[in-house]
């Protein structure tokens, strides 16, 4: 089976092509890539983009989209991570807490927050994992008390991508007790760039900078609520299960492979008897993770959204770009290891790169356990 645009989006796929294509875009991701120290965040790149609807195609024209197909902004995602631009700020501003907002925001919720990031020049981020919870929500301890009409947030959140480049995140946190293991938490937005949140960086191997984030009695109104008041699994569990079509785990796979591949077409180890199998049954595997993930995309243009495919995409996709990153440190030896600012790393570094990356994917989104718990409950009726 072979995935194909249709000449539409065929067309489309060439317009992004050609901006990132441009030779401002390519400098300055060349840049961000050759800085020390620092990390990639809002980049010219997504304002290009914003400004002609691109970024956010799929979302009506009067929130900065085009009113596009889910399958435009597939590509979109694909394309820029295929042509090697950090894609985590429009990862999580676009495709989470976007799409979050879109589904279950107020009218005044879209109309202020999503133009925006929609036209690349903000950011939002999200609030969910604590210290020791991880990816039970069910156990989160932060805070909602009540103050007057609105809520005092006290608590910490950590692992937070982005969060002190973002305006705003979303923020899950507990307003009342129940029997019922997931009521009684609501979801918030909660400016970042205000008194009562204090923003520290929460080091890690990776590229991207995570936060701890400390909540001192931030004060949120009835205004910044988003979905039910206690029903904010409902909307994180929806948009959770959205967000694992894992689309961008198998554009990293793809781009990880193909810049791998070069590499063993130029040294011979194509003919290599042991490495050149290898590297045609991972290309199946590559390939195999992009059907999946689109069959999910598929699914959900049409309306429907099955959790099962969706946690099958996102299980073969993530573990597909870990088996790449470790395939190429394998093939590549020592020079595998070093990293894009030595002139003598092989892969220009990106193997290294992805190697420190490629073990968080497993985690984002959903664990690759509970991927298969859900696969073996819910898909296959073995843990009943």
């Amino acid at each position: 089976m072979e995935l194909r645009d249709t000449p539409e989006d065929r067309a489309f796929r060439d317009e992004i092509c050609a901006l990132l294509c441009q030779e401002e875009v390519r400098a300055e991701v060349a840049a961000v890539r050759a800085r020390r120290g620092g990390e990639p965040g809002l980049l010219d790149v997504y304002r290009r983009l914003g400004e002609r609807g691109y970024l956010a195609v799929n979302w009506p024209k009067g929130y900065g989209g085009l009113g596009g197909t889910l399958q435009q902004k597939t590509i979109v995602t694909e394309e820029l991570i295929g042509h090697g631009v950090p894609d985590i700020v429009h990862t999580l501003s676009i495709d989470i807490v976007g799409l979050a907002l879109l589904m279950y925001g107020t009218d005044d919720q879209k109309e202020r927050l999503l133009p925006r990031i929609a036209r690349g020049e903000g950011a939002a981020s999200i609030l969910f994992s604590e210290p020791g919870v991880g990816s039970d929500l069910a156990a989160l301890e932060t805070r909602a008390e009540r103050d007057g009409d609105g809520w005092r947030l006290r608590g910490r959140k950590v692992y937070s991508m982005k969060s002190h480049l973002a305006d705003f995140a979303l923020c899950a946190a507990r307003t009342g007790e129940s029997d019922v293991k997931y009521h009684g938490i609501t979801l918030f937005v909660v400016p970042l760039k205000t008194p009562g949140v204090l923003v520290d960086p929460l080091w890690n191997l990776g590229d991207e900078r995570f936060g701890d984030i400390t909540l001192a009695g931030v004060r949120v109104t009835a205004d910044d609520i988003v979905g039910e008041v206690d029903g904010g699994w409902e909307v994180i569990n929806h948009v959770l299960g959205l967000e694992r079509t894992g689309v961008e785990f198998e554009a990293k796979a793809t781009r990880w492979f193909d810049v791998l591949l070069r590499h063993a077409a130029d040294t011979g180890l194509l003919e290599h008897p042991v490495h050149g199998p290898r590297l045609v049954e991972l290309e199946g595997w590559v390939r195999a993770a992009r059907l999946l993930s689109w069959r999910s995309v598929g699914e959900l243009a049409e309306g429907r959204s099955d959790e099962v495919h969706n946690a099958m995409a996102k299980l073969l996709t993530s573990e597909v770009s870990k088996e790449v990153a470790h395939t190429a440190l394998d093939l590549t030896g020592l020079p595998g290891v070093l990293d894009r600012h030595d002139g003598r790393a092989a892969l220009h570094g990106i193997g290294e790169a992805a190697y420190r990356e490629a073990a968080g994917l497993t985690l984002a989104s959903g664990t690759s356990e509970v991927m298969l718990a859900l696969i073996a409950s819910t898909g296959l009726g073995l843990l009943a």
